[in-house]
């Protein structure tokens, strides 16, 4: 090897050091973007990553990331240690973060030049046989703000996860040529990690029981046969991606034991959820509007009144009625247990409580209460906050921004000719236009927005703090973007546009700020669709 190649070689080592630690700064983003009210938990490893991305670009001379990355250490010198992230240094930090994520481009995605400008997530591996495939769905994903990359050999895919774990890996079964290739792969991959990768398997050739039962054992969660299009296999990655960040649960406690109380406090904090912990029962009221708890965890005997009296009082309110409400006592007598849950509880955990069944149980009753609120409040074919929820949502926001002195936006959008997309490819492509709309939305708002399917075509969206004129320019973004995705039905691909209406909330009720929405929205359509109207235009 001459002096010319062993240089290169070596650069190459020293950008892929620079470009791992990027990767490193862009995934603590991704987490600050998206928990804002735990952000300042992320504050310090996100400074120290970033520092040491300057510090490594500098040294090897790689002037954007070095560039990017000072830029992004100046801005945090305005974010105070232990505090979340301030709103409006946020959208500051959102443009150093995208002048980063460009320059950690890898050579499959500057093939695509008008990548959607967004901070990059966690990349999808895409393993198939089939490479003019394997291209389309990168194109699709980073419609929907995805970083994907293709191989073209599983020594390659290999070496990549090592280098930075992916979300999920669409695999083709027989990847590489041979039978079920591609699944020894996965396994020779899966030994490596010890938590295992999301696999979605997908075969032309082979549905048998036993593929299937050995793709199942090293990670496969999706198993398709025959190959879908790409349409439904973007909705499956993005289930096995956008799902990963769950929400910690909010858990009250309620026992007279200070010691006791800090015990619960401590346990449940270390299991990364967020409790509120009272010793007095006569607080509970307050507790419960101040905190709108997901889990009740209630002392069985306290001084003046028992748990039960407590869950009792609870029940009563309708907004906590299937709240699990868990009781916490001494008590052995198994017919005394049974009655305390007859009068309002869900479970009971007799003291000394052991933190690994306090844990395990209050993660049991919180997915299945979480389960049940989403089959009251969510639209079932989108996820998306139904049209009663979506008004809720947005009463509690106009009390928050009359409170606060903040600005409010609501918006209101409709699929052009919708009703044409029905009678030329059917109902399940319509249905699949909607849901890829509702994803589209999702990727591109931010955490704190509210989203929602107002009926049929029709979706509602609340943005706090944000005045007319940018939500108009979100809105103009999302609908050029959206106009530009490729629809596939069966072996055909057709665009579908949106038009929108926005208006500023301006002291009115919530009733006067949809209908104001709306009339714009009408506008929109008046003008011939593919647009957005603001109410005060």
């Amino acid at each position: 090897m001459n002096d010319e190649s062993q240089k290169e070689k070596l650069r190459q080592h020293f950008a892929r050091r620079v470009t791992t630690q990027a990767r490193v700064v862009l995934d603590t983003w991704q987490k600050i973007h998206e928990t804002p009210q735990q952000s300042a938990a992320f504050r310090d490893d996100f400074a120290t990553a970033t520092d040491k991305l300057v510090r490594y670009a500098q040294r090897f001379d790689m002037a954007s990331h070095a560039d990017a990355g000072k830029k992004t250490l100046d801005l945090l010198h305005q974010w105070a240690p232990g505090e979340n992230l301030p709103d409006g240094l946020e959208r500051q930090l959102r443009d150093t973060i995208e002048l980063l994520s460009r320059s950690t481009l890898r050579r499959t995605d500057q093939d695509t030049p008008e990548a959607p400008q967004q901070f990059r997530r966690t990349p999808v591996y895409i393993a198939l046989a089939n490479a003019e495939m394997a291209a389309r769905l990168i194109r699709q994903l980073e419609f929907f703000g995805f970083r994907a990359s293709a191989f073209s050999t599983a020594e390659r895919l290999i070496e990549a996860c090592a280098l930075h774990k992916p979300e999920t890996i669409l695999m083709d079964v027989n990847f590489g040529g041979d039978t079920n290739t591609g699944i020894g792969a996965i396994e020779r991959l899966q030994e490596r990690h010890d938590t295992p990768i999301p696999i979605i398997f997908m075969s032309d050739e082979d549905g048998t029981i036993e593929t299937r039962l050995r793709a199942s054992r090293c990670g496969g969660e999706e198993f398709f046969y025959p190959a879908v299009d790409p349409g439904q296999l973007i909705e499956k990655i993005e289930s096995y991606t956008h799902g990963n960040t769950i929400e910690p649960y909010k858990v009250l406690v309620l026992d007279d034991s200070r010691a006791q109380a800090k015990f619960m406090e401590t346990v449940l904090k270390k299991a990364g959820m967020n409790a509120h912990i009272i010793t007095d029962p006569m607080q509970i009221i307050h507790a419960l509007e101040e905190f709108s708890p997901e889990i009740i965890i209630l002392d069985m005997y306290m001084p003046g009144c028992t748990g039960m009296e407590i869950a009792r009082v609870i029940r009563q309110q309708d907004r906590f009625h299937s709240v699990p409400i868990i009781y916490l006592s001494a008590e052995e007598d198994v017919s005394k247990q049974l009655h305390a849950m007859s009068l309002g509880g869900d479970d009971f955990l007799t003291k000394p409580i052991d933190p690994k069944h306090l844990i395990a149980t209050i993660h049991n009753r919180g997915r299945r209460a979480r389960s049940l609120l989403a089959l009251m409040i969510r639209d079932s074919l989108t996820g998306l906050f139904n049209h009663t929820h979506t008004l809720y949502l947005l009463d509690q926001e106009i009390v928050r921004a009359r409170q606060k002195e903040h600005p409010l936006c609501f918006a209101m959008i409709d699929i052009d000719y919708f009703k044409k997309v029905n009678d030329t490819f059917g109902h399940p492509i319509g249905d699949r236009v909607l849901r890829s709309l509702s994803m589209f939305l999702k990727q591109r708002l931010r955490k704190t927005d509210h989203i929602g399917r107002y009926g049929g075509e029709e979706f509602a969206i609340i943005l706090p703090d944000t005045r007319e004129s940018d939500a108009r320019n979100v809105f103009n973004e999302i609908r050029e973007r959206f106009s530009e995705l490729l629809q596939p039905a069966g072996d055909r691909e057709f665009n579908v546009t949106f038009s929108c209406g926005v208006a500023a909330w301006n002291g009115d009720n919530s009733q006067s700020l949809c209908e104001r929405a709306d009339r714009a929205l009408y506008r929109s359509k008046e003008h011939g669709r593919n647009c957005v109207t603001a109410a005060s235009d």
